[in-house]
């Protein structure tokens, strides 16, 4: 047997639908009660109101005839015409009809519509002498009738706890059958608005949802329709992100290990044809063949030194022991390593820097970066050209420029400079270039030391390397 699970639209509809249905049901009760409390509330008001005019009425006609009540004695007639008499002349005429000739013969008349319990007229003695033949109620509605301060009877009403006329019952009836039926027609309404609106609602969810799904099944080109800029619309926005993160992390991850296997190949290829050739004879074992191997093993050493360290930058491995130095001292030291190499290749090297300038840092990794700026410089400036090195302080950051001559790059070159293994040749001879792995760490060891590294033309014809650092003021815990 198959149990039906909703959904989350079916869920969202019940329980939209269930409070819906709960309200309606309290207010229903609570409108019955209301009702129900003010109906006996309104008789029981009327009651006293026609109780206290009957009283004054049958006082007067007690004093009308010389203050005896044989006049009323078993005359419910008269009285119900004093009732009536306060609903055609209003509450205002308290004086009643005097009893005619035929008072007492006929049919007894009913009591008017607005009296909705049995009511007895007594005598000073408590006789009846008006009323229904059964017992009058102790916890009645009694009004006294006063004459000249002398209390010489009273009219009790029974109590109002309950309707008890057909025609208030009835109404009563109808006012329930028409409330429940106002409920059953709100409940329906209720229904066809909230299955419509769950299903708007969770559009958006199921969009979600279905691109999840896709995106767990590896399809990263997945996006969903962003609408609306409340808390699901972010949602969305965030998803894409996410799937556009998702998919840029696979293709880099493909690109990676192309590039790794691809980088790997050449020096593995040229050392296995140079050991064939030595094992099949083709070549003697001798000193040069032995420093052509060793050269390719050195390339394979340093490819392999380079993942390394960037997979450490990456991680933040990479250990780091920062103190406030002179970074400009730093600077001339690297440069005056590198000056003579480039005079070999005719390349001119030109310092334009401040005489001081503080950064909280480590001396070993800012080392690291500016070798391998200025190495990057001399494998790829051509012959006869230059390297212009350059500080300026802005504000509370110190900007170092590393601008050089040509070749320069294009500007989709100029973007991916300072992706791993990428190098602007398209062939990608090795003889002109490295890894390729050297921006990508230098990236890292800047933002290492909360800064940034941009690319980008310089005005020589080459590439100029930007790298902004705060200065040690700015950094908390310098000394």
């Amino acid at each position: 047997m198959k149990i039906w699970r909703p959904g989350i639209t079916a869920k969202l509809f019940l329980a939209i639908l269930t409070t819906c249905i709960v309200l309606l049901i309290s207010m229903h009760w609570a409108v019955r009660l209301s009702f129900e409390h003010g109906f006996i509330d309104y008789i029981k008001r009327g009651n006293e109101q026609r109780l206290q005019l009957l009283s004054d009425a049958l006082a007067e006609q007690y004093a009308t005839h010389n203050n005896n009540w044989r006049f009323l004695r078993g005359n419910d007639r008269f009285v119900f015409q004093i009732l009536r008499s306060f609903e055609h002349d209003g509450p205002d005429d308290r004086r009643g009809p005097g009893p005619g000739p035929d008072d007492r013969r006929g049919p007894p008349e009913m009591p008017p519509h607005g009296w909705r319990t049995q009511f007895w007229v007594v005598d000073q003695n408590a006789k009846v002498l008006v009323g229904p033949r059964s017992p009058v109620p102790k916890d009645g509605t009694r009004r006294g009738i006063l004459v000249n301060g002398i209390e010489v009877g009273a009219v009790i009403a029974s109590p109002v706890e309950r309707l008890t006329r057909n025609t208030d019952i009835n109404f009563d009836r109808q006012q329930r059958r028409t409330s429940w039926l106002i409920v059953a027609l709100a409940t329906l309404l209720t229904a066809l608005a909230t299955f419509p609106l769950a299903r708007g609602l969770l559009a958006p969810v199921k969009r979600l949802v279905e691109g999840t799904h896709r995106l767990a099944a590896g399809d990263f080109s997945t996006r969903v329709t962003a609408t609306g800029a409340d808390e699901l619309g972010r949602l969305a926005q965030d998803f894409n992100q996410l799937a556009s993160t998702l998919e840029r992390n696979q293709q880099m991850r493909r690109d990676f290990m192309a590039d790794i296997s691809h980088e790997l190949r050449t020096p593995l290829a040229v050392l296995r044809g140079e050991l064939e050739a030595i094992q099949d004879g083709v070549r003697k074992f001798t000193p040069e063949s032995v420093a052509s191997l060793q050269a390719e093993v050195g390339t394979l050493t340093k490819l392999v030194d380079d993942l390394h360290q960037l997979s450490m930058s990456d991680e933040g491995a990479l250990a780091y022991q920062k103190a406030s130095l002179d970074i400009i001292s730093l600077l001339e030291m690297a440069a005056g390593a590198f000056r003579e190499r480039f005079a070999s290749r005719g390349l001119n090297i030109s310092l334009k820097l401040p005489e001081r300038a503080m950064v909280f840092g480590d001396r070993d990794r800012l080392m690291q970066l500016f070798n391998n700026l200025l190495e990057n410089s001399l494998r790829y400036t051509d012959s006869g050209g230059q390297l212009q090195i350059s500080a300026e302080k802005t504000g509370h950051n110190l900007t170092l420029t590393f601008a050089d001559s040509a070749p320069g790059v294009t500007d989709e070159q100029l973007q991916m400079l300072c992706e791993r293994f990428y190098r602007t040749e398209g062939s990608r001879n090795r003889a002109s270039g490295g890894s390729g792995l050297g921006l990508a760490i230098c990236v890292n060891i800047v933002a290492a030391h909360g800064g940034q590294l941009r690319a980008l033309h310089s005005p020589f014809g080459g590439v100029s390397i930007k790298v902004d650092l705060p200065l040690d003021r700015d950094l908390p815990g310098a000394v």
